[in-house]
């Protein structure tokens, strides 16, 4: 197993220690080679994402991806920004789906801004599509029109692409409770009201799965509202881009939560839902638990180790029942720890 491990910007370096520290723990067969992506590779080598960080992606069966960016390279010319290198890997490697679970684990129920009676039991799977969308459709761009400046972008879905990433949600829906909601902005967006005839059109493919439509405005009042009501939702780049994010703060923080960026054959790049968090860089406090589940995910959809997923998984249920704390899920009563604790507390568990 070849894994090209990226730790990035910020608290990235400090979070992927941990990750690589529990993957090495199971002593599998695996070959782990660094590299640069964001700010640092820009600061080496002019570039967000350079040549030979392509490389050693394209080769890898897997990345593992810390975080991108800072306030240092804001004012940098936008091809020169680190997040232009995360939108180039995803697009090099054709990471298509984004799976974003939020799961609420009991332990961390009164970590949530909202009533521990709401989101009891939370686990939800967002399909977000990541390639497409008004992030990537042309035309873009600045310009003068009437004498003023103009922003242009483009929302932009074909039925292939539409298609694909549907698919890949029914399917997860057949391994959880076989409910997908498709959301959009069709009674706006003619891009989004072929997303839902595509969407709708599929249906009949799985019979065992209910099909429910919601939109982007109506779902975001939903999932603080009641979001139990969901199992898997599906929805295109921009809307799940948001939609994710404000259904990892149900969980308690955002630091808990993993991801994974899949492309037709399950190679993929797995990084926690956080930033970089620049303000807590280096500090040794960062909670590293959403990328050491990051890195679970990763030996389940690319490798199919579930036993070795599952081992890391429960390991982490049961510091946190040990009451093992990084600081953005502290509670009184509980045991505050920084960011190599948490590992080795994971460890310990393992």
């Amino acid at each position: 197993m070849k894994i090209c491990v990226l730790p990035g910007d910020g608290i990235g370096p400090e979070i992927t220690a941990q990750a690589v520290r529990v993957l090495q723990a199971l002593d599998l067969r695996m070959e782990m080679e660094e590299a640069l992506l964001g700010g640092c590779a820009v600061d080496v080598a002019s570039d967000p994402y350079p040549e030979a960080t392509r490389k050693i992606a394209q080769e890898a069966d897997a990345v593992l991806l810390g975080a991108v960016g800072g306030p240092q390279w804001d004012n940098n010319p936008r091809e020169l920004r680190p997040e232009r290198g995360l939108l180039g890997i995803r697009k090099h490697l054709g990471l298509f789906a984004n799976l974003r679970p939020a799961i609420l684990y009991p332990e961390l129920a009164n970590a949530s801004t909202l009533k521990p009676e709401v989101v009891a039991g939370l686990d939800i799977l967002i399909v977000r599509e990541l390639t497409g969308d008004i992030y990537f459709g042309q035309p873009r761009g600045i310009e003068v029109r009437n004498g003023e400046k103009v922003g242009i972008n483009t929302m932009i879905y074909s039925e292939s692409e539409i298609r694909r990433i549907a698919k890949v949600a029914f399917e997860a829906a057949r391994r959880r409770n076989r409910k997908v909601c498709s959301v959009d902005k069709m009674n706006v967006l003619e891009c989004t009201q072929l997303w839902r005839d595509v969407v709708t059109s599929m249906a009949p493919e799985y019979p065992d799965v209910e099909l429910s439509h919601m939109l982007v405005d109506n779902a975001a009042m939903q999932l603080v509202r009641n979001p139990k009501q969901f199992d898997v939702m599906v929805t295109g780049n921009m809307f799940g881009d948001i939609l994710s994010d404000e259904a990892s703060m149900l969980t308690g923080s955002i630091g808990m939560l993993p991801s994974a960026s899949l492309d037709a054959g399950n190679k993929g790049l797995y990084e926690p839902c956080h930033g970089s968090a620049p303000d807590i860089a280096g500090k040794g406090i960062a909670n590293p638990l959403a990328t050491i589940l990051s890195a679970a995910m990763m030996l389940r959809y690319t490798f199919g180790m579930e036993d070795a997923a599952s081992r890391i998984e429960s390991a982490v249920k049961t510091v946190l029942a040990q009451g093992y704390r990084t600081a953005d899920i502290y509670e009184s009563g509980t045991r505050k720890v920084g960011t190599r604790e948490m590992g080795d507390a994971v460890l310990a568990a393992l």
